[in-house]
């Protein structure tokens, strides 16, 4: 019997268990977006998931979108990160990088430029800058000619991720970032062969995927998406038609995974996985919605037919998570004033499980 605690394969690598920790934006990393000793601490920490997907990795410097988030775009950043992967490695874990392109969610004050999106249509709501939160400015609409420079961005950080010693990488297509923007029918109004038609909004996903797999290997290649979510103002019309459509060209490359989130109704879920004939992770609430991922709802979707269950906030407090869904300890709560607050409280304050003598 499949349990959250049966082994897996993912390619080549053997996952000891089904729990993955999902990416989350923690605003760690030094200047320079590079990776440091506490993140190769906190990630280590967490190593006995069966695979850890990091917070989301800017592939160049106009698509961070949150100051103090790390890159994967330099030699420094690379050399960093290698300090992350061999302490996760070392622990005996699996780690993929996930790279995430902000696309139109980003500001001047952090990047230096003004952001780039798939058409001149700001993000709803206050993005964070070194100044404070402010409101998402109006991104500068790519041209077709640079299209193709922003899908090998992917590519080529994902190239760098592999240098660094991750053992794959996921794309950000998820929460109203780059790959979303394309996806989206109110932040993408393109009449040139990105948009319009669901054929042509999901182009720059598959190129985006197809040139990353074609750089590492399609089966150290995932990709992350929310179905109907509406982060940053996002809308999708044709939800169902979108998705069944992007998944069924991506099925031809034989990727490592794909990653939902529970952004949509389950029946439109279940039906994404009839479409998916490969690895499905599923993130099984909405992510920071107002319930945080429990066994219950993993064992929920393992018998609904996904192969490995995503927990993100849980694992914030939670280094061993895995010990405590497997034996029913409490899941303790993190501080969610900490989450994006830099330095050590709240990242590597939290400790295992005491047991009372």
């Amino acid at each position: 019997m499949t349990t959250l605690f049966t082994g897996y394969r993912l390619g080549d690598l053997v996952l000891p268990n089904r729990v993955v920790m999902a990416p989350m934006t923690r605003v760690r990393a030094a200047a320079g977006g590079l990776a440091t000793p506490s993140m190769a601490r906190y990630y280590a920490q967490r190593a006995t998931a069966g695979l850890i997907v990091t917070e989301g990795v800017q592939p160049n410097l106009i698509g961070q979108s949150n100051p103090g988030t790390p890159g994967l775009h330099t030699d420094d950043q690379v050399t960093a990160w290698r300090t992350v992967t061999d302490a996760v490695h070392t622990n005996g874990g699996r780690i993929f990088a996930q790279i995430m392109h902000g696309g139109r969610v980003s500001h001047p004050d952090t990047t230096g430029m003004q952001p780039v999106g798939p058409s001149a249509v700001a993000a709803v709501g206050e993005v964070f800058t070194p100044n404070g939160r402010q409101p998402a400015p109006t991104p500068r609409a790519l041209d077709t000619a640079e299209v193709p420079e922003h899908v090998r961005s992917y590519a080529d950080a994902s190239r760098r991720a592999v240098d660094a010693g991750f053992d794959g990488v996921e794309l950000h297509g998820a929460n109203g970032y780059l790959i979303s923007q394309f996806l989206s029918s109110n932040a993408n109004l393109r009449t040139d062969r990105y948009g319009g038609s669901v054929a042509n909004r999901i182009r720059f996903a598959v190129e985006a995927v197809t040139a990353t797999a074609e750089a590492i290997g399609a089966d150290r290649t995932g990709i992350r998406l929310s179905p109907g979510g509406a982060f940053w103002g996002i809308e999708e019309a044709d939800v169902a038609n979108l998705y069944t459509a992007l998944l069924t060209e991506l099925s031809r490359l034989g990727l490592a995974y794909i990653h939902l989130e529970a952004t949509i109704d389950e029946e439109t879920l279940l039906a994404l996985r009839r479409t998916w004939p490969g690895t499905l992770v599923m993130n099984p609430v909405l992510p920071m919605g107002p319930k945080q991922a429990g066994r219950t709802d993993a064992d929920h979707w393992l018998g609904l037919g996904a192969d490995l269950i995503s927990f993100g906030r849980a694992f914030i407090a939670n280094p061993d998570l895995v010990e405590r869904l497997r034996t029913g300890l409490p899941i303790a709560p993190a501080d969610e004033a900490t989450y994006f607050e830099g330095g050590d409280n709240g990242y590597l304050t939290y400790s295992a499980y005491q047991h009372s003598a």
